[in-house]
């Protein structure tokens, strides 16, 4: 069949080379996130890949299956993301509008964008096996994404093709154009940084997603974020929760500076909140819209990303307001019936 599908799309059959690509787009998709950690750089890979793939099917000698030639060619292609000059933004500047108290520290991965689920849903990733090392949800998690941007390239992309995907070193050395020794060594140089991070068997266990217990813990969310209850949300955080805002590299850990920061920047001025409920990159996610009495709807201002541990949230991740298209959520939502009551009275 596939040789069939092949030989069409060299007589330059549009629709069979959709039906040989099409089973691999939202693993490629996934592929080119994970190692560049942007969902427009992702698109514009796989893009180039598809490019790529049709016009260069004539020098593909099926040595291998369809599906590691594909992804050959999109790792080539995040790989040449990489080198290009300037991608990544410079934000490391004053913050206009509002004065936050001083970060813990500065973060390195500010061009990290967040990964709607709806693009997760039944896609062919994996083929598990004994030695799979990191779990799907684990593996599109935004701690791992951030964790292999610190990678140098050819590390990042070996580690995600060996211990996510599960490629053999064999094949590994096919798609990185090396050989099996190279493979090995930066293999374990990617594991030994990682191993770096906190151990996931040190953190407790986030509730199972859709779970009774994450309903609760999203629900307590929402009330305390949405009148602007400070005590209420610092209540609901670990004690070493972190608080980043890409692309702002400001990062602040612990629940003193979680709440110097909610109540100086996010609440300011009597700030509240209607959060539109959705999931990113296998977590709790809510579109944030600041409501406007004057115009009689509330505006798009974020989306927040939680990292649950047990039934508390360890890490709050802020992204700017124009990833809300990629969750198919508007930039507007109805003021609420209950403001405008209380502002009647």
């Amino acid at each position: 069949m596939t040789g069939d599908l092949i030989t069409r799309v060299r007589n330059g059959d549009g629709e069979a080379f959709r039906e040989l690509t099409d089973p691999y787009r939202r693993e490629l998709h996934v592929h080119c996130y994970r190692i560049l950690g942007s969902m427009q750089d992702a698109e514009d890979a796989l893009q180039e890949t598809l490019v790529s793939a049709w016009q260069g099917l004539d020098g593909f000698q099926e040595r291998s299956s369809v599906r590691t030639w594909l992804y050959r060619i999109a790792t080539n292609r995040c790989l040449k993301a990489l080198r290009s000059a300037g991608r990544r933004p410079q934000t490391g500047g004053p913050v206009p509008g509002f004065d936050p108290p001083e970060p813990t520290r500065l973060g390195k991965v500010e061009w990290l964008e967040p990964y709607p689920d709806i693009l997760l849903a039944n896609r062919v990733d994996t083929a598990p096996g004994p030695g799979q090392r990191y779990e799907a949800k684990e593996s599109i998690s935004l701690a791992f994404v951030t964790a292999v941007q610190l990678l140098p390239p050819r590390q990042r992309a070996v580690l995600i093709l060996r211990d996510v995907l599960e490629f053999p070193t064999r094949e590994v050395a096919h798609i990185m154009d090396t050989t099996e020794q190279s493979v090995a060594g930066a293999l374990k140089r990617a594991r030994t940084t990682l191993r770096q991070r906190p151990s996931p068997s040190a953190v407790p266990e986030p509730p199972p997603s859709n779970s009774a217990a994450e309903r609760e813990l999203v629900i307590r969310f929402t009330r305390a974020f949405e009148v602007g209850d400070v005590d209420g949300l610092v209540a609901l955080l670990t004690d070493d929760v972190w608080l980043t805002m890409p692309p702002l590299p400001l990062e602040y850990q612990g629940r003193d500076l979680a709440a110097r920061f909610h109540a100086a920047v996010t609440f300011r001025r009597g700030r509240t909140y209607r959060l539109a409920a959705t999931r990113a990159n296998g977590q709790p996610a809510f579109g944030m819209y600041v409501p406007d009495p004057e115009a009689g709807v509330c505006h798009a201002n974020g989306l927040m990303v939680l990292t649950l541990a047990g039934s508390r949230i360890r890490a709050m991740t802020r992204f700017e307001k124009e990833v809300l298209r990629s969750f198919r959520l508007p930039l507007t939502l109805p003021y609420p019936a209950e403001a405008g009551r209380s502002a009647e009275a």
